[in-house]
């Protein structure tokens, strides 16, 4: 008879445990968020590759060949180049020159400021290129009507490649002056201080040692409007095909829009301008590396004090109000204006007097806008939840943990960053096409794009707010016999939550105006606002376009007043 060695139970016995550690709560939430965040990120990209180099004969390059064979596609990459390029510079020139004014000297009228730079990012990108048709279209424009007894008829002309740098830059620099305020902020005064005493005139000031101190923040911010610019499609889309201008995003809409869809073709548009994308997002993290170099404020402490203008504080205060009438008041006038009327036509006596509101009363009646309203917000509050939800747990992997290869999870939350929204509508749907799991044709494919495109937006919040944690609050719970589980539950959502809530609210707010990742997904009945937004504007229902999106502003805005005011009362207080 033999006998078992000892070694055999000690060897079982050990496998038990680590299973029943593998079994536990913490391993398989954080085995869960980890495998998800990867699958979002990999997943469609992975598939988009496959589908434009693979097809049921193998490797090809036909895609390509029918992509970049047309004659005209040396146009399409100019016009996006040129689009993006111009787009940036003029977002860079409005936002710097409008920080410099705000933090460096006392012009007046600084109130504006907050408004001009919050306000156009609320205002989605459709409605604001739409309102701008309505000021500058050759044919109805009310800018074109005012100055036509002297420049005569369609003196303005949105419809161009400089027209669409115009709308794309406008709405894109309040965004540069947020990230230039900072780096002015930051900035030692005492270098333009001495120039100035030196000798030197302001602008000498400001070309010599301003813009060479802060040239980090103006190359980064320069290559994210870049970026931007070539992953926009309301503008190029509402702008650009009525006059056959064609850019990367515009071309690959039309491509899935044709008869039969192609595909491959679609995926190689994507391809290259992803490839864009990334050369843009390198050259920016290359620059960023040398930011040590232009480093002015040290353990010596500073006190900014503003420059005084003199005899050109009313003329830079004209430049604010007028800036102001153009990105924020003229916009939104123009759609409230136009949101009255039964047809659209120039500003008039007769015009005004058939004003009503049947155009928002039209809106109770039309079932789309009703249920593009109910999509909005449940895609807008769902897509948030998730994202925090899933970038809490990812913070806590990433910073607290000391998992091998937890890096890797910050690099593929980060994925999404670089792919624009159209091309990852697209990837979603080479990923769901062939998915035995009915999700195509649903509002769940849109819920997944969103969760996917602002992922990298709540990890940035959330490690920004875990960074901020100490460690030791968590062993004090565990100490005390806390499962990990509950120390996280009980101890550090509550402290995250300032940070989680701030994340919140901007995927709230972005999630609510998507359009491009949108568009190659949705189906009847799935429309949320911003499709039917665009269905209207292709249908010429201008009026209420109009009115939907007025509502469409007025919703955004009570969601973002009502988040603020709970955002106040979250968090410690120090009486």
């Amino acid at each position: 008879m033999t006998t078992a060695s000892p070694a055999v139970p000690a060897r079982r016995g050990a496998t038990l445990g680590w299973l029943r550690r593998l079994g536990t709560p913490k391993i398989i939430v954080i085995v869960a968020v980890a495998g998800l965040i990867g699958y979002l990120a990999l997943v469609p990209l992975y598939y988009l590759i496959w589908g434009t180099f693979f097809d049921a004969g193998g490797f090809t390059l036909g895609g390509f060949a029918r992509a970049y064979g047309d004659s005209r596609v040396g146009d399409m990459i100019g016009n996006s180049l040129w689009f993006a390029v111009g787009s940036a510079v003029l977002s860079l020139c409005v936002g710097t020159a409008l920080a410099y004014l705000n933090v460096r000297t006392d012009v007046p009228f600084k109130g504006l400021f907050f408004a001009a730079s919050i306000i156009p990012l609320i205002i989605p990108g459709i409605l604001y290129t739409i309102a701008w048709i309505f000021l500058a279209s050759p044919d109805i424009g009310l800018l074109n009507k005012v100055i036509e007894p002297i420049f005569g008829p369609g003196f303005f002309d949105i419809f161009t490649v400089w027209g669409m740098v115009w709308v794309e830059g406008l709405h894109l620099s309040p965004i540069v002056f947020l990230l230039m305020v900072a780096a002015f902020r930051s900035m030692d005064p005492s270098l333009e201080e001495s120039a100035l005493m030196s000798g030197a005139s302001r602008w000498q000031v400001f070309r010599r040692i301003t813009a060479p101190l802060t040239r980090p923040a103006i190359v980064a911010a320069v290559l994210i409007m870049v970026v931007r610019s070539l992953e926009s499609f309301e503008v190029p889309a509402l702008l650009g095909l009525q006059n056959g201008i064609y850019v990367f995003t515009s071309r690959i809409y039309f491509v899935l829009r044709s008869y039969p869809p192609d595909l491959a073709a679609a995926g190689a548009l994507a391809v290259g301008l992803l490839v864009l994308a990334l050369i843009g997002v390198a050259i920016s993290n290359f620059v960023g590396r040398s930011g040590k170099t232009y480093q002015t404020v040290t353990g010596k402490g500073f006190r900014p004090r503003p420059m005084e203008l003199g005899k050109w504080r009313p003329v830079m205060g004209g430049v604010i109000v007028v800036y102001f009438f153009f990105t924020v008041v003229g916009p939104l006038l123009v759609l409230l204006y136009t949101s009255l009327l039964k047809f659209y036509q120039a500003p008039s006596a007769a015009a005004f007097a058939s004003m009503s509101l049947d155009n928002y009363r039209q809106l109770f009646n039309i079932s789309d806008a009703m249920t593009a309203l109910k999509n909005s917000l449940v895609l807008g509050l769902g897509s948030a939840t998730l994202v925090m939800t899933l970038m809490a747990v990812g913070a806590w992997i990433v910073v607290r943990s000391r998992i091998p290869g937890r890096q890797l999870v910050d690099h593929f939350s980060f994925v999404p960053l670089v792919i624009p929204g159209l091309v990852l509508g697209l990837a979603l749907s080479f990923v769901y096409l062939r998915s035995p799991v009915p999700i195509y044709g649903t509002i769940f494919i849109l819920l997944i794009a969103y969760v996917t495109r602002y992922m990298p937006y709540g990890m940035r919040y959330a490690v920004t707010s875990m960074h901020q944690i100490s460690a030791e609050l968590e062993e004090s719970a565990q100490v005390s016999g806390a499962s990990w589980w509950q120390t996280f539950r009980r101890v550090l959502l509550p402290l995250l939550s300032p940070g989680l809530l701030a994340g919140w609210i901007y995927i709230l707010v972005v999630s609510f105006r998507e359009l491009s990742s949108s568009i190659l997904l949705y189906s009847p009945g799935n429309e949320v606002l911003s499709i039917l937004i665009f269905e209207q504007y292709e249908n010429g229902q201008f009026t209420v376009l109009a009115a939907l999106g007025v509502v469409m502003v007025l919703t955004l805005a009570v969601l973002v007043v009502i988040a603020y005011k709970l955002g106040a009362k979250v968090g410690l207080r120090q009486d």
